[in-house]
């Protein structure tokens, strides 16, 4: 039993020892890298090359706004005249060249807006008994065959003297203000699964067609540009071309009550809780 204990004590004492060594090793070996590290010249870094000089960038609401506000063209027409070039200003951009100039057959294809008074309307005639047969193959079956109106698409006829009651019917013939904007209409937006897919004739003669349902022409009417706008609507006098002056857009940041009672007509703490952590804790 002694001679276990002796040698257990031989052994840490001979592990204690390698570990002193160990560390005086270590020691010595960091002395002469410091050492060395101060023998050696310092290498010199490279010299910071500088930024080059970069055009000043304009900023992002200067680049949207620098060519705002233009001066309306003498004429007034916004759309034909160019509009100067703001004084102070950069030139405009050069153009990038893509694309060409539009046809006037192409552009002919867009520009179908028809006026009130007839202007644009295309050349072209069609009379009601033509009317009527195309009428009953493309229309019929959502309007009825007499304009009544099928389930819940709309009457094309009917309603007159209607608008000022209480159960007003909005019809072609009680409504519309216009002849040639119910050929407008009809170019434009139907038939309902093909508009714009029959010819100015056909579409003359559905107009017609649907005139002569609202007893506006007679039966052997015949409608052409000339014919249409001649063509007078029950309710040509019953809209008002009100001119509208610009409105100032300033938003209002204090004082915007004017000492008047505000009244809050809904409280918006009924629907979102005060500190739940989404909307308002304050009636709205």
């Amino acid at each position: 039993m002694r001679k276990i204990l002796l040698l257990g004590a031989a052994a840490l004492v001979t592990a204690g020892a390698i570990a002193i060594a160990n560390e005086v090793v270590a020691q010595q070996r960091q002395q002469t890298q410091q050492q060395q590290q101060v023998r050696q010249p310092q290498q010199a870094l490279p010299a910071v090359q500088p930024a080059p000089q970069l055009a000043a960038a304009v900023p992002f609401s200067r680049g949207f706004e620098q060519y705002k506000p233009f001066v309306a063209p003498p004429g007034g027409n916004t759309w034909e005249e160019p509009w100067p070039q703001p004084a102070g200003l950069p030139p405009l951009p050069k153009p990038l060249g893509l694309g060409v100039d539009a046809t006037a057959e192409q552009i002919a294809g867009w520009d179908i807006a028809i006026r009130p008074d007839g202007s644009n309307l295309p050349p072209g005639r069609g009379s009601v008994k033509e009317g009527e047969e195309l009428y009953l193959q493309h229309c019929a079956v959502c309007h009825g065959d007499f304009g009544e109106g099928v389930d819940r698409w709309p009457a094309l006829m009917g309603g007159k003297g209607s608008l000022a009651t209480d159960a007003p019917k909005r019809t072609v013939g009680s409504y519309w203000m216009a002849a040639p904007t119910v050929f407008d209409y009809i170019r434009r937006a139907m038939p309902y699964q093909a508009p714009q897919s029959l010819t100015n004739d056909e579409y003359y003669a559905i107009t017609a067609y649907v005139l002569y349902l609202n007893e506006l022409i007679p039966e052997d009417a015949e409608m052409d540009a000339k014919a249409l706008a001649a063509v007078r609507m029950p309710n040509r006098d019953g809209f008002i071309f009100e001119e509208r002056p610009d409105t100032p857009d300033v938003a209002c940041m204090q004082n915007c009550r004017q000492n008047k009672t505000v009244t809050v007509l809904i409280d918006s703490r009924q629907f979102v809780q005060p500190g739940s952590g989404s909307g308002t804790s304050e009636p709205q």
